[in-house]
């Protein structure tokens, strides 16, 4: 039965194992494997990308495979053809799919329709691939993923959403400070409510920044307007002034805590460049390591 990925609730049973194979992989950087060779994965982006584009395309070719850049615009997807139809027509192709796209709805629709993995590479509700990223940097920084405190300062987005689950489902706390009317959404804050009975975690939706960060082991900010929302620019920005990670609001945190932002910053907005240029900022780390999640997301579903 084929495995796809396409909510971090995809990962609930084994996250941390893919987080660790993925540190493995990292040691083993230039390793090829026989099973991968002549394995294609094809790679639709509707949104442009740098990690998420590279990070899968170097993955699958270090491996020993190969990858395909699917821009719509070539596609007959982008001239009325249903996903559903290039569902079926790509998994003729190649082995595996990964979708970076507006809505989440086409994702599970690519999903249902392949025989082939699907890889949710980023929509409108999640970021999933990219959280794995984030609990590696984590780990590889922390030594461990469970009983931390996980700051996510801004917009209520699909990384928070991801980030909500990812760090429910590892056992840690999370809070999250973002301007009213901009929480993250409802239906994944009630899936990491359950999961929080199980794991201990506990959830706060915040609109403090600063009671947010209080003690925090990690603080995570992200861009406050995503692709698509640029007429909202102005609106956002004004709004979202008070929750910019700067030195005053990082002072709350732990001494020791971690700063991650899944890039591309927007310097001088929701995040000031000391931050970023700090000794407590993994960005870099956490950046590259999306390389090395994307071999171990490709070895589970693959393998």
């Amino acid at each position: 039965m084929k495995r796809d990925i396409i909510s971090v609730m995809d990962m609930a049973g084994d996250l941390e194992d893919i987080i660790d194979l993925s540190i493995k992989l990292k040691r083993q950087r230039y390793e090829q494997f026989p099973q991968f060779t002549n394995h294609v994965l094809g790679m639709i982006f509707e949104k442009p990308s740098t990690r998420t584009r590279v990070s899968l395309e170097t993955a699958m070719t270090q491996l020993g495979g190969h990858a395909i850049y699917l821009n719509p615009n070539d596609m007959q997807i982008g001239r009325g053809e249903t996903v559903a139809d290039t569902a079926r027509v790509l998994s003729g192709f190649v082995d595996v799919i990964s979708y970076r796209a507006f809505k989440h709805e086409n994702v599970l629709e690519l999903a249902k329709n392949a025989t082939v993995p699907v890889i949710n590479a980023l929509d409108d509700l999640e970021h999933p691939v990219q959280i794995v990223a984030d609990f590696m940097t984590v780990k590889e920084k922390k030594g461990r993923v469970n009983n931390l405190k996980v700051s996510y300062v801004g917009d209520g987005n699909n990384v928070a959403n991801s980030l909500i689950l990812g760090t429910v489902l590892l056992g840690s706390d999370i809070a999250v400070g973002c301007p009213k009317g901009h929480e993250p959404n409802k239906d994944i804050l009630e899936i990491a409510e359950q999961i929080a009975k199980d794991t201990g975690s506990n959830i706060e939706i915040l609109s403090d920044p600063v009671k947010a960060v209080e003690s925090a082991d990690v603080i995570y900010t992200d861009v406050w307007v995503s692709m698509g929302e640029e007429k909202d620019k102005e609106q956002k920005e004004r709004l979202f002034r008070n929750y910019q990670v700067n030195s005053e609001l990082v002072a709350h945190a732990s001494k020791d805590y971690l700063f991650l932002h899944c890039l591309p910053a927007h310097r001088g907005l929701e995040v000031t460049g000391d931050v970023m240029e700090s000794l407590h900022s993994v960005v870099f780390d956490e950046a590259e390591n999306r390389l090395h999640t994307a071999k171990g997301i490709l070895s589970t579903v693959l393998y």
